[in-house]
């Protein structure tokens, strides 16, 4: 059986017409998703995607500890809840207690209601209830014998790297039997073991025992 020209013609002219539906709705759909790309802008990298500020971990009754360049420990952190942040590396605490430690010299410890250190672990903020303590220590060798020192206020800032912690809050100093007012704040130097208040301050000084300062 053989075909003319014409009724080849014929035979895909008729199904190109029942094929037509389809190709229009595939042209259709290529302009489609040619039109969603070019008005879509640029998907950034994953790495360039903004991140929330939220827990990524949290841990419970957590310590936290640094080391100097020697192997010792430079400080230690305590905490009932650590809540770390994924965008920022930084680190939320409930319940902090911070022991800062110096050779030859008794650790300090700054505690408070909470706590918030940024992601390069070089800043501790404590709100609430702050307060720095040492302990009272013996004369040795290489250091005098020093009071029992406490300083309270309603913040404090510890800047790890300068072993300095600060306030420009009102803070009470309590030093042996003495205790001094400040309107704004002080700065506690942790390599000294001293503080410097700022502003007005009032109180009274009691003389330190013999053999103390």
């Amino acid at each position: 059986m053989s075909f003319t020209s014409q009724q080849i013609k014929i035979g895909i002219g008729r199904t190109l017409l029942r094929l037509m539906p389809l190709i229009v709705m595939g042209v259709l759909t290529l302009m489609t998703f040619w039109l969603v790309q070019k008005t879509s802008p640029p998907e950034a990298p994953a790495q360039e995607r903004i991140r929330l500020h939220e827990p990524d971990y949290i841990i419970k009754h957590g310590t936290l500890s640094a080391l100097n360049e020697l192997g010792n420990t430079k400080y230690r952190i305590l905490t009932d809840k650590l809540t770390h942040y994924d965008d920022d590396a930084s680190m939320d605490f409930d319940i902090p207690r911070m022991r800062l430690f110096q050779p030859n010299k008794a650790p300090v410890t700054v505690k408070a209601d909470t706590g918030h250190m940024d992601g390069d672990l070089t800043i501790l903020e404590l709100f609430n209830n702050a307060s720095i303590f040492r302990p009272a220590q013996a004369a040795t060798e290489t250091e005098p014998a020093t009071l029992r020192m406490l300083a309270t206020s309603s913040y404090f800032k510890v800047l790890i790297n300068d072993d300095i912690i600060e306030t420009n809050r009102p803070i009470t100093l309590e030093q042996g039997t003495s205790i001094m007012n400040s309107t704004d704040g002080g700065i506690f130097n942790n390599i000294q073991q001293s503080m410097t208040l700022s502003g007005q301050v009032k109180g009274r000084i009691e003389r330190a025992p013999k053999g103390a300062q």
